[in-house]
């Protein structure tokens, strides 16, 4: 009798075990695992996507997890903690100048200017000249957040850690809380972290840093090449998903956007949600298809040369980095 009941666990635990496979197991789908550089409203065609089901209709199921920053997305992909990496260019450039083997490439572009704002503490006329003398959080030195602060100051006259203090010393998920606990004159924000602060009575925004420094290959999607090659057809599926995202979000409301995205921001009103996503519209922040230009990309490498983070020399060959066939072969 004894051996019966312990059988019998036995089998009951294997049938708990069977049964509490994955979703994407039991549904047929293939889980690609994203490290995502933040997460924010900027990147808003990727989250319609997967409410709307443009994965699923792919066979894919999204694992999504918030690497806090470029460096970690990148080595996210590095050691194989994740499929694919949202972040800026630059980290695969980093990686490429490096001599690695197997490095990164970019296979589809989401945004398509910086998606942070200036944020004050007053809301006064802005001008550029107002930041000379005072100290600016800009995130992490190296980072395009910062990087594409600096190339903006240097647009309107005013010369980073000359004319005014860049302070690169706070992580970039904690920007906002050191603003708001008295650091800084001023700092840049992505949404709906800006909205947040301004709605709190604690901050105001003042201009849009994309606005200003025209169009850069923001935020882009990259797997190492042997990821890519022996996963050729799940990078396209997914690719196809996201451009689906990229229209969806061109062809409907701020408000219909802030409904479907709501799921990934429980914490923040619909509302705000909205007015963000209408403020992102405004700016043209969001690619219409994955594919990248050239042009953009080279706009970035001024934007690190002009850092001091990127050499004249190491500017890397458009197709050695980016390669576009699965966004032109998007159906």
């Amino acid at each position: 009798m004894k051996k019966f009941v312990s059988l019998l666990c036995v089998l009951t635990l294997i049938l708990l075990i069977c049964s509490c496979g994955s979703d994407a197991q039991q549904t047929g789908l293939t889980t690609v695992r994203i490290n995502e550089v933040a997460h924010s409203v900027f990147y808003a065609p990727q989250y319609v996507a997967m409410k709307e089901g443009f994965f699923e209709e792919e066979g894919i199921s999204i694992e999504l997890t918030n690497g806090g920053g470029a460096d970690k997305v990148m080595t996210a992909v590095l050691t194989n903690q994740a499929d694919i990496g949202l972040a800026g260019p630059e980290a695969c450039i980093y990686v490429y100048n490096q001599g690695k083997e197997d490095y990164p490439k970019v296979f589809a572009q989401l945004t398509k200017r910086d998606g942070s704002f200036l944020v004050g503490r007053t809301n006064d006329k802005f001008s550029w000249n107002d930041l000379r003398g005072k100290i600016i959080i800009g995130g992490r030195a190296g980072g395009v957040p910062e990087m594409t602060l600096e190339y903006v100051m240097r647009l309107n006259g005013v010369e980073p850690h000359v004319d005014a203090v860049v302070d690169t010393s706070v992580q970039f998920n904690m920007m906002a809380g050191a603003f708001t606990g008295g650091n800084g004159d001023y700092v840049t924000l992505f949404e709906p972290t800006a909205t947040e602060v301004e709605q709190a009575g604690q901050g105001y925004i003042l201009t849009s840093i994309g606005q200003e420094s025209g169009e850069i290959p923001y935020t882009a999607y990259f797997a190492s090449q042997t990821y890519m090659k022996e996963n050729s057809d799940l990078v396209q599926r997914f690719t196809n998903a996201i451009a689906k995202g990229q229209k969806w979000v061109q062809e409907h409301s701020p408000q219909e956007i802030a409904a479907s995205i709501a799921h990934q921001f429980p914490d923040t009103d619909v509302n705000v949600l909205a007015t963000v996503a209408q403020r992102y519209k405004e700016i043209d922040a969001w690619n219409t298809t994955p594919v990248m230009e050239q042009e953009a990309l080279e706009r970035l490498e001024t934007v690190m040369e002009q850092a001091g983070e990127l050499k004249r020399s190491d500017w890397v060959v458009f197709e050695e980095l980016v390669d576009n066939s699965y966004a032109n072969a998007v159906k």
